[in-house]
């Protein structure tokens, strides 16, 4: 616990940060992944980690960096990962953006107003289907937990 960034109330705070994954399809949603974020003062205090049973050998990483550990273990395991969403602490970051491109990926991430983003040199594969199915199916099941009511 420390003060720092979180995008929840949107200041500086005492608080702890956490990166997590999402798993949504057309039979439900749950949370598949999960990472603590550790600022370098923790990581650079080995006395700190032992007391709070971080284990000695874990580096600092940035949250993006948890971010893209998290999309490689995704795609190494059983659920078929077809596309990304993220907010913009995510998705101001090009070389997040690039990494899911270069994954095979398609994408949907937040990005500041005032940041430019420039497309990629090559288009990549769109597969609108899966995703106009995914949508139609979840505003189908919506409504009929809707009617149900």
């Amino acid at each position: 616990m420390q003060r720092q960034y979180s995008g929840t109330p949107g200041r500086t705070e005492n608080c702890q940060i956490g990166v997590f994954a999402a798993y949504v399809s057309t039979r439900g949603h749950a949370l598949v992944d999960r990472e603590l974020y550790l600022p370098e003062s923790w990581t650079d205090a080995p006395e700190r980690c032992r007391t709070a049973h971080i284990p000695e050998n874990r580096p600092f990483a940035t949250k993006d960096e948890l971010a893209r550990t998290m999309v490689l273990r995704a795609q190494a395991g059983p659920l078929p990962v077809a596309w990304v969403a993220a907010d913009a602490a995510y998705g101001q970051d090009s070389r997040f953006r690039r990494f899911l491109e270069d994954a095979g990926l398609s994408y949907v991430v937040a990005v500041p107003k005032s940041q430019q983003v420039h497309g990629p040199p090559h288009r990549i594969p769109h597969r609108p289907s899966s995703h106009r199915g995914m949508a139609a199916a979840l505003l189908r099941r919506r409504r009929q937990r809707a009617s149900a009511l």
